[in-house]
């Protein structure tokens, strides 16, 4: 990770958050001790979204413990320590990216702006995919209604469709977005489909088997 090496354990996945912290130090002169991460403000939300996220298996007696934001034993689902050579506190690869952000604030901005790019080209490929389906249809159809095939798409990746939808958008709904106008684009070049309303049922059609 730009400078340091990361240790990560094949058989839990876990990364070593000691190993990083004493390099961190050692390159920038500080003395950053683990204890204050555990104890940074919203860190227990954080983890708790992540063993709910991941569907992080818990003991039975935990359960409650976590629903009530109990930060050690969050720290017992993502976490681990060992002794030895390779000793340390190990980390959950989420929890780890969340801890290697707490040191570092560079790799934070790297983080973010890693992030943010993957946002932004996904909705200017979008943007320019939507303009590539326009031209198809134009091209081989008549009769098309341009606000109305926006509206199927819009329902076929949210479910649903209101004004702005797109900008709202995860990064993964906005792939979707992507990934279906190519395959539209290439359906309508390849002849597949013939007609402005069989591109529409095309898009009923997705529509009903993703959600009903």
């Amino acid at each position: 990770m730009g400078a340091f090496e990361v240790s990560q354990r094949t058989k839990d996945t876990m990364f070593n958050a000691t190993s990083l912290l004493k390099q961190w130090n050692k390159s920038s002169g500080e003395n950053r001790q683990l204890i204050n991460f555990w104890n940074i403000e919203g860190l227990p939300e954080v983890m708790y979204e992540i063993i709910k996220g991941e569907g992080i298996a818990l003991k039975e007696e935990n359960i409650a413990l976590c629903k009530s934001l109990d930060s050690n034993d969050l720290k017992k689902a993502l976490s681990a320590t060992s002794r030895g050579k390779n000793g340390g506190t190990w980390m959950h690869p989420y929890l780890f990216i969340k801890f290697a952000m707490y040191i570092s604030p560079k790799f934070e901005y790297h983080v973010l702006k890693f992030v943010a790019d993957q946002l932004l080209e996904f909705r200017n490929e979008s943007g320019d995919l939507t303009k590539d389906l326009n031209s198809s249809v134009q091209r081989l159809f008549k009769n098309i209604d341009y606000p109305k095939l926006a509206i199927g798409i819009n329902w076929c990746v949210y479910g649903k469709h209101k004004v702005g939808i797109r900008n709202l958008g995860t990064e993964a709904e906005t792939k979707e977005i992507v990934d279906l106008q190519k395959n539209l684009s290439f359906s309508c070049d390849r002849g597949h489909i013939t007609s402005f309303e069989m591109l529409m049922d095309d898009l009923r059609d997705i529509y009903c088997k993703k959600y009903r």
